[in-house]
């Protein structure tokens, strides 16, 4: 797994003591658990964006690939029952009966799945870039 991260997150090494770490915050413990589960379920081309001062729906996105509808519907799957039974958080999931591109809402931290040629054709991650960052990656 490639892991891209926007802003310096200490949350974002995937370190799974993490997740038992009284001193990390709910998100910070929540970005961890997605990055593990993420890590396990080999997606790939990880990036994390940091959502504070930008948007108040979240603190962090994690916009992912699999490599099918079915590595796509199982990442997502894996995500949410791990939510579930390590959080408590019940997640909103949507497009997973298609697989081309599915959204789990943690609430602290919302996850984008996609299959390749859908996250080309969408580029969600530019849309959330600070100004000048695109044209770094050019």
């Amino acid at each position: 797994m490639s892991l891209q991260t926007e802003a310096a997150s200490g949350a974002a090494a995937g370190d799974p003591e993490m997740t038992a770490n009284p001193g990390k915050t709910a998100s910070e413990q929540m970005l961890a658990l997605v990055l593990k589960s993420l890590e396990d379920d080999k997606a790939e081309d990880v990036v994390v964006i940091s959502l504070n001062g930008k948007s108040q729906m979240a603190d962090n996105m994690v916009v992912c690939s699999g490599r099918s509808t079915r590595q796509v519907g199982a990442i997502s799957e894996k995500l949410a029952d791990k939510l579930k039974q390590e959080m408590g958080v019940f997640s909103k999931i949507e497009g997973k009966g298609q697989g081309d591109w599915v959204l789990i809402d943690g609430g602290d931290v919302i996850v984008h799945v996609f299959r390749p040629e859908v996250r080309e054709f969408y580029q969600l991650e530019k849309m959330w870039m600070e100004p000048g960052a695109a044209d770094a990656t050019t």
